[in-house]
């Protein structure tokens, strides 16, 4: 069966391709990037991981690291005391302690509410303090928010802000006198 027309064209050389661009992703693919910056840093790409990671203080295998109990064989009615494999030096100690110190370091609350919502939340207490239900038929109330998420979203706003929310209302009733 002949072979569809334009099929067997030869391959011409691509003079518009950046031969050092594409050398250099080829590499990067095939060397993962280490995502650890502290380990990045110390990394020596001439040795191989177990290497690399025996000089940083880290385990390649962690059934290896735990260190084991020596072991008493009997021969012949003696006691031999059986050591284990000598530790490995470590180099670059400064790696490990980088590591301990960020592990130890408390861990950042991540999840933070928008400032659409507080600033909804403050206008809803503004006006009408407890009264959910008329909340609800505020004409801010964009979102068609029942009286019950309305309250959810207050309670929200409670427990992330527990401080902001003390100073808010505190100002909301220092308000209130002042004006009676």
């Amino acid at each position: 069966m002949p072979k569809a027309k334009g099929k067997t064209r030869r391959q011409k050389f691509g003079y518009n391709v950046n031969r050092k661009r594409l050398n250099r992703n080829a590499r990067r693919k095939a060397a993962p990037r280490i995502e650890c910056s502290h380990i990045r840093h110390a990394w020596d790409h001439a040795k191989s991981v177990r290497q690399n990671l025996a000089e940083m203080g880290l385990a390649m295998d962690p059934n290896k690291a735990v260190p084991l109990r020596k072991k008493k064989v009997k021969a012949m009615g003696m006691d031999i005391d059986v050591e284990e494999r000598p530790k490995e030096l470590v180099r670059k100690p400064y790696v490990l302690n980088d590591l301990e110190a960020e592990a130890s370091l408390p861990e950042k609350k991540g999840n933070t509410l928008s400032r659409d919502l507080i600033d909804y939340v403050h206008y809803m207490v503004e006006n009408h303090g407890e009264d959910y239900k008329a909340m609800a038929r505020d004409e801010k109330n964009y979102y068609q928010d029942t009286p019950k998420q309305i309250r959810n979203k207050i309670n929200v706003y409670k427990r992330f802000y527990p401080a902001e929310w003390q100073t808010f209302i505190d100002s909301l009733q220092k308000n209130k006198m002042e004006v009676e």
